[in-house]
């Protein structure tokens, strides 16, 4: 079997691959012009046996010039393997390969460091906005809900914000009392508030609650509690009560007027009960309205979303809200309150959707853990606008 050292311009084999032991392999590497050619040919070994060099290559260059008329002819050429490069094409593979390499880094940090600014921002993004801490019923960590005594411990906790439960007697009178509330101090799980006179209210006394606190905790009026925290928070929220036997038949008016006799102009009035959200929008252009998404209790669905016109604030049960339910409110320009937040790990939650106020049972719980984040945002970087 004899190996062919050709110098023909180009050759090719028609024959197909046959691995047998009668069959010898011939290679052929050469350069024409610019191309670079690899052509390996499987041909016959009884073609060419016994013949030399040169008559090998005479054969093939026939064979060569007999390949266009088989063409013609229809008879199918075979290229057992044939590969062609040009050194044009490599050296553009080359320089888009080495293209990719120099910007593949570049390109995954860019995307790296993106995706690191945008969890920051979630993170941290609310300190150029901080939410109002709004405690709910004053401190009730620290003294019975409701009380001059938890009023007290939140203001001294600076809090920004203090949700006051609003129910009325059965004479007409607006206290600071939430039916909940009324039922562990008489220890009288039937008990209501519209359903008791203004002496008797005034009877109760949280003192036997806890003994951690000696200050006044009896129940005071709605007037009385507002004179006391109006003008030290920034906002104060009226969670009006719609009970028997009124219900709120001449509740938003009553509260209006409280609302005016304590010159409290940053009072913020919302409850579960739409009919009196509405009627202090149609008595009061002065007052802020909101109203209240929950789950209902009987079909476990959300409350409609967007539904009151006129109302600016939103308060919204903590477990629902979401990044798209708060872009969607603020989109409506209206602020979202989320209640009634008590742990940390939803607290931080709230922190992170970017809320406008957490109410929340437990003021201080939540002071620290937004001073936590705070340093934590501090300490990776984040810049205060």
């Amino acid at each position: 079997m004899s190996l062919a050292k050709l110098t023909v311009d180009n050759w090719a084999c028609e024959r197909p691959i046959q691995f047998t032991p009668i069959y010898a392999t011939l290679g052929l590497l050469y350069v024409k012009g610019r191309r670079l050619i690899v052509t390996v040919c499987y041909v016959r070994s009884s073609e060419f046996g016994g013949q030399d060099d040169m008559a090998i290559a005479g054969s093939m260059r026939r064979r060569q010039q007999q390949l266009p008329v088989q063409r013609q002819a229809g008879v199918v050429n075979r290229f057992p393997f044939r590969f062609r490069f040009t050194s044009r094409r490599a050296l553009r593979f080359i320089v888009v390969s080495l293209a990719c390499v120099a910007l593949f880094p570049p390109i995954f940090f860019h995307f790296r460091l993106r995706h690191f600014r945008q969890m920051q921002l979630r993170k941290c993004g609310w300190l150029n906005d901080p939410p109002l801490v709004c405690a709910h019923g004053g401190d009730a960590t620290n003294a019975f809900p409701n009380t001059m005594a938890a009023y007290g411990k939140a203001l001294h906790s600076q809090v920004d914000c203090i949700e006051i439960d609003v129910s009325r007697s059965s004479d007409g009178v607006l206290f600071a009392l939430h039916d909940r509330d009324l039922q562990q101090m008489s220890r009288n799980i039937t008990s209501r508030v519209g359903y008791l006179s203004t002496k008797e209210i005034k009877e109760l006394n949280a003192s036997h609650w806890s003994a951690r606190s000696s200050h006044d905790q009896t129940v005071p009026t709605l007037e009385d509690a507002l004179m006391l925290v109006s003008s030290s928070v920034r906002q104060v929220i009226l969670d009006a009560k719609v009970g028997p036997p009124s219900h709120e038949k001449g509740l938003a008016k009553d509260i209006l007027s409280v609302i005016k006799r304590a010159h409290c102009l940053n009072c913020l009035v919302w409850a579960k009960i739409d009919d009196l959200a509405l009627d202090v929008i149609k008595l009061s252009s002065d007052v802020t309205v909101g109203y209240i998404v929950m789950l209902d209790p009987s079909t476990g669905t959300r409350s409609n979303l967007l539904r009151m016109k006129g109302a600016r604030v939103v308060g919204v049960y903590h477990p629902l809200i979401d990044e798209k339910l708060v872009k969607i409110l603020h989109g409506r320009n209206k602020k979202v309150y989320g209640w009634t937040v008590d742990d940390a790990d939803s607290m931080q939650r709230m922190l992170y959707e970017r809320v406008d106020g957490v109410v929340t049972s437990n003021p201080t719980l939540f002071q620290r853990t937004m001073q936590d984040v705070r340093t934590q945002c501090l300490e990776e970087g984040f810049s205060l606008a």
